[in-house]
């Protein structure tokens, strides 16, 4: 993984599918890109529920439901939609540089 002032190169585009998770690492937090709709997006890949890996669960539009428990959250912003979670996910900002894919490794701002 190469770094470039606080950005982390996590994949290439190619190693992206439309409309699934790819599980990923930033340092220590595994965390999980999407491509929706020509985006790449990042958000956390651990339920802010229960331990579970959201990159296992199902994508349904803009949103990923939990494999465990079936919350929701959206995949552009990491808002909580539906129980059981009630906190959202971090997600980072990403750049595409080429076909190489950065994630920052400060969770943005809402």
């Amino acid at each position: 993984m190469s770094e470039f002032d606080g950005w982390h190169k996590i994949a290439n585009l190619s190693q992206l599918r439309d409309d699934e998770a790819f599980p990923a690492q930033l340092g220590n937090v595994p965390i999980a890109l999407y491509r929706l709709n020509g985006q790449i997006y990042a958000i956390d890949d651990v339920c802010t529920h229960e331990y579970a890996l959201l990159s296992q669960g199902f994508v349904e539009g803009c949103a990923i439901e939990c494999p465990l428990h079936q919350a929701k959250f959206d995949i552009a912003s990491g808002k909580c939609l539906s129980a059981p979670a009630t906190v959202d996910l971090k997600r980072y900002d990403v750049r595409v540089v080429g076909n190489e894919i950065f994630v920052s490794a400060t969770p943005s701002k809402a």
